[in-house]
């Protein structure tokens, strides 16, 4: 099975654009470490954008 690379470009983009990481960098985690990262950006945005 193969990562859809239109995700991985869009996981890679929401990582650097909140953390400021380098693709490299990001492209080193696993699959699994990303989509973590990605759920807790999108865990604070949210609490953010509520006003918690």
């Amino acid at each position: 099975m193969t990562y859809a690379l239109p995700r991985l470009r869009e996981e890679i983009a929401y990582v650097a654009y909140h953390f400021h990481w380098q693709r490299d960098h990001i492209l080193d985690l696993t699959h699994a470490e990303r989509r973590e990262w990605v759920r807790e950006i999108a865990r604070i945005n949210t609490r953010v954008n509520e006003g918690g």
